[in-house]
């Protein structure tokens, strides 16, 4: 009863935020194009190729010496490899938000994977969030569109069911989006295509983008083509034969291993290197910027802790749903010939909302009159990894409900991270200079940083219209960890989920 309300109120003061932002000048004008050398008014191709649930090691361009990447290491080889690369949320469909809009997806309140789960009876109430991405949003593929791009867009969407909020209605000319779990006919299409038997779901993908790329090779016009795998997300299913490897395969003494989950993005890496192999065999690959990158930090399990233990990454500290590094910081890798330099890596923190001005910038395209862009150019990075920087002071996270921790909110500035818990009032700081693994809360040692950042953090809060939790009067505390569901208001049976999973073959749809 709730939700349709809130959705009113939220378009309502989204429309406000934009007409003020136009009055006050926002973000507009002309964005220059790149210095890249190749002639004046030429604009690249961009493949996006956006993995989920991918953890910061899950590459061995990344650390892991277990399983295998040689694409997608190759391409970390040929470009800037991004150590302090974070997602826009801890969680999906807040990241894939941020990064379509190029903003701070709290603006419009869309904070959580749609549509969500929470749980009623803990000690803090978790503010709505919003079922799609507002449609006054100007979309990274609406700026590419009106710029004379032909736009792709293959895989998973997440931000509204509706007409009006998928692909087609956002930008972007050619759409195939993916739902289900990894194996035909465990997973449908929008809109429905011939799929065989037995197709797993990112060979299926990958194939698609192929089609699209030569077909668009032979144009005038540039493409901008967004790959957005399911994989490595569970359910964990591969194909027998990649799993029979990591089964045979010596495992690192001490490591989380999976067998399956290794199969998986291991997968990920075929379908980027059929991609990058498309590129070099259309004499593509100069002309064409491509960024690799995930959606959230990896998942060790299930938000209910049952099920497999599938990964860890370490040295970060915790998973997807959480504020800790684990949760936010992400593999990112950028290789554009001409611009970037072999083989680089920055430690600059960025985000997911920077890609959208960096595209910008680098075709030359004007930004949206009056649309404000919280996201910066990385274009400075691009060019000089050790030496370039962007112009801001801090960035930010509002994650204000449960799932894998608790309702928080939280900031790095330099090399320190502070993170603010809503149920608690606790505040935690960490340097992660010295302290990667966020193993030593430094919050009452250094209590003047401590109420230095945190009263940034609230500014910050505040100027973007973020909506915090509330003290919840229905706390229960031996009803606190029940898990309902947003969208019917009902418990979750866990046990019926869990036995679902449990009754997906690991290799494939079972025999009818």
């Amino acid at each position: 009863m709730l939700a349709p309300l809130f959705l009113g109120k939220l378009i309502g003061r989204l429309v406000s935020l934009l007409v003020i932002v136009t009055v006050a000048g926002g973000f507009a004008g002309l964005v220059q194009a790149a210095d890249t050398g190749k002639g004046k008014g030429e604009k690249p191709n961009v493949v996006l190729i956006l993995v989920d649930d991918m953890g910061w090691r899950d590459l061995g361009c990344y650390g892991n010496n277990w399983i295998e990447t040689p694409a997608i290491d190759g391409l970390a080889s040929q470009g800037v490899r991004f150590t302090d690369f974070y997602a826009n949320g801890a969680v999906c469909s807040p990241t894939r938000a941020g990064l379509q809009s190029g903003q701070y997806q709290s603006r419009f309140a869309l904070t959580a994977h749609i549509p969500g789960h929470f749980r009623p009876f803990e000690k803090v109430t978790e503010p709505p969030n919003a079922y799609f991405m507002p449609e006054e949003i100007v979309t990274v593929g609406e700026a590419m569109q009106a710029a004379g791009y032909h736009t792709g867009y293959f895989g998973k969407w997440h931000l509204g069911s509706r007409p009006e909020h998928m692909p087609p209605a956002q930008g972007y000319d050619e759409v195939i989006t993916v739902g289900g779990s990894h194996f035909y006919p465990g997973f449908r299409t929008a809109p429905k295509v011939e799929i065989g038997e037995g197709a797993y779901q990112s060979e299926f993908l990958s194939g698609r983008v192929l089609d699209y790329m030569e077909r668009q090779a032979g144009k005038d016009t540039p493409f901008f083509v967004t790959m957005a795998l399911y994989e490595v997300h569970i359910p964990l299913q591969a194909r027998r034969e990649k799993i029979d490897k990591y089964q045979k395969k010596p495992r690192p003494d001490g490591a989380i291993t999976h067998p399956v989950y290794a199969a998986m993005v291991e997968h990920v890496d075929d379908s980027v290197g059929q991609v990058l192999q498309k590129l070099d065999d259309l004499g593509l690959s100069e002309d064409t910027l491509v960024i690799f990158t995930s959606d959230n930090g990896g998942l060790y399990t299930r938000y209910d802790g049952q099920g497999y233990v599938v990964t860890s990454n370490a040295p970060l500290r915790s998973e997807k749903g959480a504020p800790y590094e684990g949760g936010v910081r992400i593999p990112t890798i950028i290789r554009w010939p001409g611009v970037t330099q072999a083989g680089q890596t920055c430690g600059v923190p960025a985000m997911s909302m920077d890609f959208y001005p960096t595209l910008l910038e680098a075709a030359g395209i004007p930004a949206p009159e009056g649309y404000l862009l919280d996201g910066k150019s990385l274009m400075p990075l691009l060019k000089d990894p050790a030496k370039g920087s962007l112009d801001r002071e801090a960035i930010y996270w509002h994650y204000p409900h449960y799932h894998h921790s608790r309702p928080s909110s939280s900031l790095r500035a330099g090399d320190y991270k502070l993170i603010h818990f809503y149920d608690s009032g606790q505040d935690e700081l960490y340097n992660l200079k010295d302290d990667i693994g966020e193993t030593v809360d430094l919050a009452a040692q250094q209590s003047g940083r401590t109420k230095e950042l945190r009263a940034k953090l609230d500014a910050w809060i505040d100027e973007t219209g973020s909506y915090r939790p509330y003290w919840n009067e229905k706390f229960d505390p031996v009803r606190a960890t029940e898990w309902w569901n947003k969208r019917t208001l009902e418990p979750i049976d866990l046990e019926a989920t869990r036995e679902q999973i449990r009754s997906l073959p690991f290799d494939g749809p079972k025999p009818r």
